[in-house]
């Protein structure tokens, strides 16, 4: 007795077919089929797949649920949907570099097999005949029909089918089918003209046409090509799980009855429901039939690939899905009989030290950018620059340290200085040492002793100061060099500076009067001196407390455009403002040298060293003015440094020493007159521009000092050297 059954608004819907049929139910489900293509996806390393899917429930849920169980993997790989419908397939550049394509095609009333050779037969059109690598889903399965006469376009394609067994019987029944003894399906009279390509009503044949009016003596299998349909194990499973849900039902509502009883009639769809999620029985494959929490039977695939060996087409078994996903991926062969993967992507991978810029709306497509100068790949979609102190390394995928460089002892920059201050030091010191052996002979006495050792020790300390700027800089070397890279420059200028205001004053007093100016005596100029020097010292001890020294890394300086060659510079922390005021008294003692040196222009050659300091102090504003420029651009102040000092011993000195050494006939004192006389006698020899290129080199040395020397200023008669002006 078959029973009625009633629908509650709540309960789901027994009767739509799209959803609740047993047959759908004990077929495994689009959430099993989803995952089992997703792991055969994964296994092959695909992470590009287009989506053909049929309009309507059965495709579209089955690509809804293959996105969904991708994007829950969280694997890269994700897949594009097209939506045309497998009726209309378009191929305009689909998929990129994408070679996979999954197919789920079903639409009623029309043959699934002709949906996948329209399919098959647009990719043939388009010229993409082993370009695309098809997956199908169970309703393609192993049929031959959809690949008959397409098997090049076909070849390589892998297809799932849930784990069947051909049923006993059941061709044997199927192929006794007529229109005669199977009038209750409705729909056999329109299998029996598709499958026999004729017409039943002589009305629906047309003139000219092939197709004949069938005679209902046609027989399956026969006249016809045949092969048991997939499913017909799980349409048999689907019946018997209905009977057993009643069967389960009645025995637990109507005890002991037969037939019938007032609780199952009307059978209420809710309750019936349940009975069916709890049958457990053998299939008709002796399988057990079993539903999960969601109404959804136990997933058993076998997974097939359409092989072409030695010219034979044929559907080969290379795996099983029962849960997990058993793949024998050595067993696979692709399009043109090779056995190398393919790769089926949109974009390949970013190199190290590449971000990746995603196309917009496609989140598996990329373009790759490179992280340029000193980026680096911070991670898969961003660079980031590196810290001030550090460039990437060389794939530009993290930072590194930059380099610290200093000036080594074996650079040339710094072997060519060091040979020269040893020159100059050499140099100086041979000064040093004659100036003390003849040390009371005219000529060292006429050029000043003290305030000549002055300024040799002045020379020494320029020439020294190299070795400070090549030195390793660190705070007792950065403290040094704030205090004699100015210093031996001091030294210098001031007792320039003093010798050249005592000439001048001298000559300017001589002409008023013959008393001796204030402050010529050899104690009274070291006296001037030291307080000229003390300044400099006052002012580098305030920049000390103002701001210590010590040693800074420069990143900027040889922040080169390639990071390679960038480099960090190990120097003292002396600003150009800071080396400006440090070397600003210097010049300033020598512009004041220069302006003393210009009034005494006019003093004849023989009296004191007033052109020689002139042309000293000449040179050294010209040396000056063409390093400055140098000096800041390259911070080479080593380099200032030693020129003052190789000018001033040249100029100087040399001529003394030549004359100490090679001539000592002219080393020799001349007779004295009154500093009144002297005075008047240089006026006179400007005035008549006589030469003295006649005269020896000793008188054209002697000067005022060597009498004051010894005698007191006060009230008494100065004399002093000179030389024959008549």
């Amino acid at each position: 007795q078959i029973p009625q059954i009633s629908y509650a608004s709540t309960a789901p819907d027994l009767s739509d077919n799209s959803r609740y049929d047993f047959f759908s139910r004990v077929v495994p489900s689009d959430t099993y089929q989803a995952q089992a293509m997703v792991d055969i996806v994964k296994a092959l390393k695909w992470n590009y797949v287009s989506t053909l899917a049929s309009e309507g429930s059965y495709g579209e849920s089955g690509v809804e649920a293959f996105i969904q169980k991708s994007r829950e993997d969280e694997q890269e790989m994700q897949t594009a949907l097209s939506p045309a419908p497998c009726q209309h397939p378009r191929f305009h550049g689909v998929g990129h570099e994408a070679g996979a394509l999954a197919l789920r095609c079903w639409q009623a009333p029309a043959p699934v097999a002709s949906l996948r050779r329209r399919v098959l037969e647009a990719a043939k059109r388009a010229n993409q005949t082993g370009h695309f690598i098809w997956m199908g889903s169970d309703s393609w399965g192993s049929k031959i029909s959809p690949v008959l006469h397409l098997e090049e376009v076909a070849e390589g394609s892998v297809t799932i089918l849930p784990k069947r067994v051909s049923v006993k019987g059941f061709d044997r029944y199927f192929s006794s089918r007529t229109l005669d003894n199977n009038r209750r399906n409705i729909w056999f009279a329109e299998f029996w003209e598709e499958n026999f390509h004729c017409k039943l009503s002589r009305h629906a044949l047309k003139k000219g046409s092939s197709i004949k009016k069938c005679t209902n003596r046609e027989r399956i299998g026969q006249d016809s090509s045949y092969e048991q349909e997939g499913k017909v194990q799980f349409v048999i499973d689907a019946v018997y799980a209905m009977g057993h849900a009643l069967h389960d039902m009645h025995k637990n509502l109507c005890p002991g009855k037969v037939g019938l009883c007032p609780r199952m009639d009307p059978v209420d769809g809710v309750e019936l429901l349940k009975y069916i999620r709890n049958v457990n029985f053998s299939g008709i494959a002796g399988t057990p039939v079993t539903f999960n929490e969601n109404g959804d039977a136990p997933g058993r695939y076998d997974i097939y690939q359409y092989q072409i060996r030695n010219s034979t087409p044929e559907y080969k078994v290379i795996g099983q899905w029962t849960d997990h996903l058993h793949l024998k991926v050595e067993s696979m062969l692709w399009p043109g009989g090779g056995s190398q993967l393919p790769s089926s992507i949109c974009s390949l991978p970013c190199k190290p030290g590449e971000r990746k810029k995603l196309v917009k709306g496609i989140p598996c497509c990329w373009h790759c950018e490179r992280c340029d100068g000193y980026q680096y790949q911070l991670d898969e979609f961003h660079c980031k620059r590196c810290h001030f102190n550090e460039r990437p390394n060389e794939n530009h995928t993290s930072c590194t340290p930059i380099p610290i460089i200093k000036l080594e002892w074996s650079s040339p920059w710094a072997v060519v200085p060091v040979f020269i201050a040893i020159m100059g030091i050499i140099a100086t010191l041979f000064v040093v040492v004659t100036f003390v052996r003849y040390n009371d002979t005219p000529i060292v006495k006429a050029s000043g002793r003290e305030l000549s050792y002055v300024l040799l020790t002045g020379i020494f300390l320029c020439y020294a100061t190299t070795f400070l700027m090549i030195a390793e800089p660190d705070l007792s070397t950065c403290s040094l060099r704030r205090i004699f890279l100015g210093l031996g420059m001091s030294i210098s200028y001031a007792a320039l500076l003093t010798k050249t205001n005592r000439i001048y004053r001298i000559f300017e007093q001589g002409k008023k009067s013959v008393s001796a100016p204030r402050f010529i005596s050899p104690a009274s100029q070291l006296v001037i001196t030291f307080s000229l020097i003390s300044l400099q010292l006052v002012g580098v001890c305030i920049w000390f407390i103002v701001d210590p020294s010590h040693s800074v890394i420069d990143y900027e300086d040889q922040r080169t455009t390639n990071p390679h060659f960038a480099r960090g510079i190990l120097k003292c922390d002396i600003s150009d403002l800071s080396l400006i005021c440090l070397l600003g008294y210097s010049m300033l003692l020598m512009v004041t040298c220069t302006v003393y040196a210009i009034k005494t222009r006019g003093v004849p050659e023989t009296f004191n060293e007033a052109k020689p300091i002139g042309f000293t102090m000449y040179t050294t504003c010209i040396v000056w003015l063409a390093f400055i420029p140098i000096f800041f651009g390259t911070s080479q102040s080593a380099e200032k440094v030693r020129e003052e000092g190789r000018v001033s011993l040249g100029m100087l000195y040399m001529p003394k020493v030549y004359i100490i050494l090679f001539h000592p006939e002219q080393n020799v004192p001349k007779r004295k007159r009154s500093l009144k006389a002297v005075v008047t006698a240089a006026t006179m020899s400007n005035k008549f521009s006589q030469k003295g290129g006649f005269r020896p080199n000793g008188e054209a040395k002697s000067e005022l000092c060597e009498n004051l020397e010894t005698q007191a200023l006060a009230t008494k008669q100065t004399y002093v050297s000179y030389s024959n002006h008549a």
